[in-house]
């Protein structure tokens, strides 16, 4: 019987932390229309309440999972706080970078010096390095 995949807890945790909790949409350093805790959604989209919030960070978090699943499964053989970590970061940047980066090899090939180097790379938006990103590279990488 395959078990039912819950979202890491510490994925969670660090991306309320560091994304925060907004009811109306802002713009985010990234420069797009955002809502909850880090949503990207229309510019026009109504304010919602933290109980909705929770239940986007729930649907997001899973195809985070999913995503990270899909592309470094050798997590699933690892401490689930390692797998939660990817998890946030492809929460934040999405599933294309980790597609495509060096980080998922290294993820792969279970390097895990190498998976914090590469880690603390992903620190810029909009071109500039953004001290929210160094410090959420920075936690993400504790589990490694």
């Amino acid at each position: 019987s395959r078990k039912k995949m819950n979202i890491p807890k510490n994925a969670i945790n660090l991306a309320k932390y560091f994304e925060g909790f907004y009811s109306k949409v802002y713009i985010c350093p990234a420069e797009f229309p955002t809502i909850g805790y880090g949503r990207r959604v229309n510019k026009d989209h109504p304010s919602i309440t933290k109980e909705e919030g929770e239940i986007y960070l729930t649907q997001d978090m899973i195809k985070s999972l999913m995503g990270t699943i899909k592309y470094c499964p050798i997590l699933l053989s690892v401490e689930e706080n390692k797998l939660g970590s990817v998890v946030d970061f492809v929460y934040n940047l999405g599933v294309g970078r980790l597609q495509l980066s060096t980080l998922r090899r290294r993820i792969n090939q279970r390097d895990w010096s190498e998976v914090v180097k590469e880690l603390n790379k992903w620190v810029y938006g909009g071109g500039r390095k953004l001290p929210g990103l160094i410090k959420r590279r920075k936690a993400e990488s504790l589990f490694f």
